[in-house]
């Protein structure tokens, strides 16, 4: 063993003990496999918020001196095109919903129509709220199991709809797990057939299901334990699933076709291709996983409950991933041997690992990398120009179905009490200032109508007040702002629309801390891994130019609303704020896969020729078709999520597609392959101070 570093000894290991490697895998397969079915109703349906902001402490006051009336407290609007309360059909619907309200886990009050104040002027339109006595995750819950009972009071006559924050990400919750779903069914067989076709062979293309599979039961399950301890997002879940498939894939290709080649092709003994793979792509595989899971980690620098679930989740999955295809593939890679070229398709030459058409490629653009290289630059400055123009907000209702009662009951609600009704802030001061508090805010253009002043077990009042325009208008926010400055200092605004600003404030803040981080970390990275500052700095700006490309391009369909109509959706006018922030994370994580994997084979190359053409054509001959079979598996399964569902996911399948395309198209297979020619041999140039310092780390074996 000592013939081999440090990965291809733990791969011969892993090959030689493959028996207990299986039963320990089995083991956890099972153990975490008991508790990935109850994962999806344990994990927390709200959670978007920004930790420690006046708007979280106002809902924690709402909840414990007014009777639990916060952002999170259900609505229930009831509307008649010819009943009002006065009628027999409109009382009996409010009536049982009132009994439903008082039977639901987490209500403290049930708060029955006022004149007024929940009742339109013209008496069609009544709401009912119930204050929540529970988080913000818990009211979500009761919207869950409430609002199919409400709807089902509602006839000919009264439609009753369960609205609010509550009941809105109720609704937007179960359109999305819909969506995950019909994705995940559409995106297998689109899968298979890509890896038949990489592959060549049945058995060589089931592996990587296998250990996709496998990462997703490990994550399903540990996600459940990990919601015995804190509140993990739904979307967490969605993530992770999406990760797994793709990251297990692209890992899997990597070893399997190093494995391959080096088995078939070399005519090695299978324990010793294994070695060699591990000590070479499994190599990249390592630094590639910790590169995804720095490039995420970042995402906890956000205080807000649902992205750093989210990034938590997608960071297990990741690591079950890459602990699955560090130990157990190379011990199934050992225990199949020959056997893993079995049912291959007949035209299939399976020793190939060096492939001679990308080999072709190298060379033409070892000749003329300018005339490739120019054209590639262009089209990706050229798409990332729109990003400086790149609105972003907080989802409006729109991300909603229109068919859902929480969006149907929004309407409602706008008609009858104003179009910032559903959006109304609500302002917590000392009872002293009541007085002058409601004169301010009366005096303020953007607000319609102000409430009476309501009191609370404590010294301090609760008012109401109508925003002049809807709770997804950016002077909303400006209003918010500007309420803030002008209030007397004890005063604290808050509501569901100021949650929704106050995180969005807090995304614009944190986005260039996380980037920055992402950035430096990942040079780091790949200085470490591949001993060249040069190289390192050109993987990270062609990673940023593919980045910007895709959210070029996304500003263009998401906020020009170019493609609505083939896509089906409707455009808010800008991008969902937690995009730039979380896909640039993710984008840059699965970007640097490829990064690595063709960097890396160049590297091997170098240090065994000391040629950099020989580095640049060999690294692009023998990780080309890997890079683009991977490639082809992730466009092909986030573009499902582009054509199913609500506007986010759509948002994610597209950016992440995109970006995915470009990087492998435009960047990897040309723009970098272009860059490593025109630097020669000072791509891997090392300064002596630098390599003193840097821990040795070499791809070749």
């Amino acid at each position: 063993m000592h013939r081999y570093g440090a990965l291809g000894r733990l791969g011969l290991w892993a090959a030689h003990h493959r028996r207990a490697v299986f039963v320990v895998w089995a083991i956890l397969a099972v153990g975490l496999g008991f508790f990935a079915p109850k994962v999806e109703h344990s994990l927390s349906g709200a959670g978007w918020e920004a930790t420690g902001s006046e708007s979280v402490e106002v809902r924690q006051i709402v909840d414990e001196e007014f009777g639990g009336l916060s952002s999170s407290a259900l609505m229930v609007v009831l509307h008649s095109p010819d009943q009002t309360l006065a009628d027999p059909a409109m009382k009996e619907a409010v009536a049982g919903a009132t009994k439903v309200l008082e039977g639901a886990d987490n209500v403290t009050q049930v708060t029955a129509p006022q004149p007024g104040m929940s009742i339109s002027q013209d008496g069609h339109t009544v709401v009912i709220q119930a204050g929540a006595s529970g988080t913000s995750n818990e009211m979500v819950r009761v919207a869950d199991d409430t609002k199919e009972e409400l709807a089902a009071l509602g006839n000919e006559a009264v439609s009753v709809h369960l609205t609010g924050a509550s009941g809105m990400w109720s609704d937007f919750n179960e359109a999305n797990r819909a969506a995950m779903l019909k994705s995940e069914v559409m995106s297998w067989p689109v899968t298979m057939v890509i890896l038949l076709l990489a592959f060549g062979s049945l058995v060589a293309a089931g592996l990587p299901l296998m250990l996709t599979i496998l990462g997703l039961v490990a994550s399903a399950g540990s996600l459940y334990l990990v919601t015995q301890v804190t509140d993990v997002s739904i979307w967490a879940m969605n993530f992770a699933l999406m990760f797994a498939l793709a990251l297990g894939i692209d890992y899997a290709l990597f070893i399997v076709h190093r494995f391959r080649g080096a088995l078939l092709g070399s005519g090695m003994e299978p324990d010793e291709a294994v070695a060699v793979t591990m000590d070479t792509a499994g190599k990249a595989v390592l630094f590639s996983g910790v590169t995804v899971l720095i490039s995420l980690s970042a995402v906890m620098l956000v205080p807000s409950p649902a992205f750093r679930s989210m990034a938590l989740g997608i960071m297990i999955s990741v690591a079950f991933i890459l602990l699955a295809t560090l130990t157990l593939l190379p011990a199934m890679l050992a225990k199949l041997g020959p056997k893993v070229d079995n049912l291959s398709l007949p035209w299939v030459h399976a020793g190939e690992h060096r492939s001679a058409r990308f080999a072709a490629w190298g060379e033409r653009l070892w000749k003329q990398p300018l005339r490739f290289g120019i054209p590639a630059l262009l089209a990706l400055v050229a798409l990332s120009i729109p990003v400086f123009s790149l609105d972003t907000g907080m989802p409006s209702i729109k991300v909603v179905p229109e068919e859902d009662s929480s969006r149907i009951a929004y309407g409602q609600v706008q008609a009858a009490f104003g179009v910032g009704a559903p959006g109304a802030l609500q302002i917590v001061t000392n009872a002293d200032e009541a007085g002058a508090v409601t004169a301010a805010l009366k005096a303020d253009a953007g607000i319609a109508n102000v409430m009476p002043a309501m009191p609370g077990s404590g010294d301090r009042v609760l008012i109401s007040a109508t925003p002049a325009v809807d709770p997804s208008n950016p002077a909303l926010g400006e209003t918010v702002d500007r309420l803030r400055g002008e209030l007397p200092g004890t005063t604290l605004v808050g509501g569901a629309a100021v949650e929704n600003h106050d995180l969005e404030v807090l995304l614009k803040e944190k986005t260039p801390l996380v980037i920055g981080v992402v950035l430096a970390l990942g040079f780091l990275l790949l200085l470490i891994a591949l001993q060249a500052p040069i190289v390192a700095l050109l993987g990270v700006v062609t990673n940023l130019l593919a980045t910007g490309a895709a959210f070029g391009v996304s500003k263009w369909i998401f906020q020009d609303g170019a493609l609505s109509s083939l896509l089906g959706f409707e455009s808010q006018g800008f991008l969902d704020a937690w995009g730039p922030v979380f896909f640039f994370a993710m984008i840059f994580a699965i970007s640097m896969d490829y990064t690595v994997f063709l960097l890396s084979s160049a590297k091997e190359h170098y240090d065994r020729s000391g040629d950099p053409k020989e580095a640049m054509v060999g690294g692009l001959a023998h990780s080309g078709r890997v890079i683009f079979a991977a490639a082809g598996v992730m466009v092909a399964v986030f573009f499902t999520f582009a054509i199913s569902g609500p506007l986010p996911p759509k948002e994610m399948g597209i950016i992440l597609g995109v970006a995915v395309l470009l990087d492998a198209a435009l960047v990897r297979l040309l723009l970098l392959p272009v860059l490593l020619r025109l630097t020669g041999k000072w791509a891997w140039w090392l300064p002596k101070p630098m390599a003193r310092i840097l821990p040795k780390v070499e791809f070749g074996h």
